[in-house]
């Protein structure tokens, strides 16, 4: 896990191109920019400069195989981590930016699996769902359900890197989760 302690890294990850790009990275594997420009609906220019800035950041790196132009990416897979109340107030902007972005894009593809849901193979459309809850908690008790929960949303993260190790009619599935006491 790497604990992101500069606003500039938080900003290269806050644009919603960047973060398609790393998505589509993570989820079908190496591509090079030509392809994601396709898969994302930018051009090819534009998923070029995108993918420099993730790399330029450790998000990303070049993949083998690659000469001049025709030059594959891959994701370099690695939690991220940052909002500590204690960061300076440059660093805490900076990360209400990404983190406001991924919620953003996680909402859209939410939408989208709304969408779609009635068409989808039957086992998924029942295996899906939602929960919103209020409870009573410490702090101490917060800071334990996030450790347990971490522990549950990350247990099969090693088949992102891994293909062999995705059963047989798996999908990727996205998993959001947030905690915070009610605002005043």
């Amino acid at each position: 896990m790497r604990d992101i302690t500069d606003p500039r890294v938080l900003r290269a990850m806050a644009h919603p191109v960047r973060l398609r790009l790393m998505n589509e990275l993570a989820l079908d594997g190496p591509a090079t920019a030509t392809e994601l420009a396709e898969r994302v609906g930018e051009s090819a220019a534009n998923c070029s400069w995108h993918l420099r800035q993730l790399a330029k950041f450790g998000f990303i790196e070049e993949a083998e195989g690659g000469v001049g132009r025709n030059r594959p990416w891959r994701w370099v897979p690695m939690g991220n981590r940052w909002g500590s109340p204690d960061d300076p107030p440059e660093l805490m902007q900076a990360g209400s930016q990404v983190t406001a972005t991924l919620l953003g894009h996680e909402l859209g593809l939410r939408n989208r699996w709304d969408e779609q849901r009635q068409t989808d193979d039957t086992p998924w459309r029942h295996a899906a769902f939602g929960v919103q809850n209020v409870n009573w908690l410490t702090a101490e008790e917060l800071t334990a359900l996030e450790d347990e929960l971490v522990a549950v949303m990350t247990r099969y993260n090693q088949r992102i890197t891994d293909p062999a190790s995705r059963p047989a009619g798996s999908r990727p599935v996205r998993m959001v989760a947030w905690a915070h006491p009610n605002p005043s």
